[in-house]
Order: C-alpha cells, then sequence, then structure tokens
C-alpha cells in the first residue's frame, strides 16, 4: 500500500512538472529569429527618402547585424540577444560607433522599451529587461527594432512562426 502510494505521489509530481513546464512555454508573446541592419535611405522613383520605420528615423550610416534573437513575454519580459552590429559604412566602419541600444516593440504601432545596454566592441550585446508599457496580448503586427539611445534604428528583427 505504501508503495502504491508513493508511485501516485511521484506520478502526480510528474505531472504537475510537466503541466507546469507547458505552462512557461505558453507565455510567449512574440518570438524574432534573424535581423535586418539598416540602410538608412530608400529609393522613392529614383529620389532618396530616409528608411523611416513607425516614425522612427534610421541611424546615419549603414549598420550590419551578424544574428539576431528576441523573445518577448505576456508579462512585458524581453529576452534579446545580438551579434554583430556594426557599422556598415562611412570613416568608422567595422566598429560599434560607441553606440548603446534599447529593444522597441512595436505592436499595432504603439512601441514598448527596454532597458538600455551599451553594444560591447564587437557589436555583441545582450538585453533581460521589461518593455515599458506592457505590450498588449496579443501584440498585432509587430515589429521589433533595435534602437540606439538617441531613438535611431540600427536593425530589426524577423518575426518567427
Amino acid at each position: 500500500m505504501v508503495k502504491r502510494a508513493l508511485a501516485m505521489v511521484l506520478f502526480l509530481g510528474v505531472v504537475f512538472s510537466l503541466s507546469t513546464f507547458a505552462d512557461d512555454s505558453d507565455d510567449s508573446l512574440i518570438r524574432f529569429s534573424g535581423g535586418i541592419g539598416v540602410i538608412p535611405a530608400r529609393s522613392n522613383v529614383g529620389l532618396f527618402a530616409p528608411n523611416i520605420v513607425l516614425g522612427v528615423n534610421p541611424g546615419g550610416q549603414p549598420w550590419v547585424i551578424e544574428r539576431l534573437s528576441a523573445e518577448a513575454k505576456r508579462d512585458g519580459q524581453i529576452s534579446v540577444q545580438g551579434r554583430g552590429l556594426l557599422l556598415g559604412g562611412g570613416n568608422g566602419i567595422g566598429t560599434n560607433g560607441g553606440q548603446s541600444v534599447r529593444a522597441r516593440l512595436f505592436c499595432a504601432g504603439v512601441a514598448h522599451d527596454s532597458e538600455l545596454v551599451a553594444l560591447e566592441p564587437n557589436g555583441n550585446f545582450k538585453i533581460e529587461s521589461v518593455l515599458t508599457p506592457l505590450p498588449p496580448d496579443p501584440c498585432a503586427n509587430p515589429v521589433l527594432l533595435i534602437v540606439s539611445a538617441g531613438g535611431n534604428w540600427f536593425a530589426a528583427g524577423i518575426p518567427k512562426d
């Protein structure tokens, strides 16, 4: 009888652990995998215009990014890992330009910002922050920009299904 009770307790513990794990995986609001560096100007019928995204101006020079992954949770927590965010033009080409960046998640055109972090010399960065204001659930038409302290965008995330 004791063995049967112990087996039942262990079984329920495993079921509870698995259900808790399943709940943790359901708290994701949106994920991004891959990144696009900014090209500051776009052509518009032979004219050049700034590459503005949702009212955010581009950085003054091209920027490249080697890798970007991000996940925003329903409680507003965001985790972003970027590699190789570096200037792709100008006299500082191949450097981080002495910049700090934040994640800016747009849901239905409304911005939600993370804290600011400094770029490492090789352009790597890691953001572990809470978005303010808290994004809505669901996040309609999600766009993730990596923006400078001054508010210009350097890179964009690619939404992951």
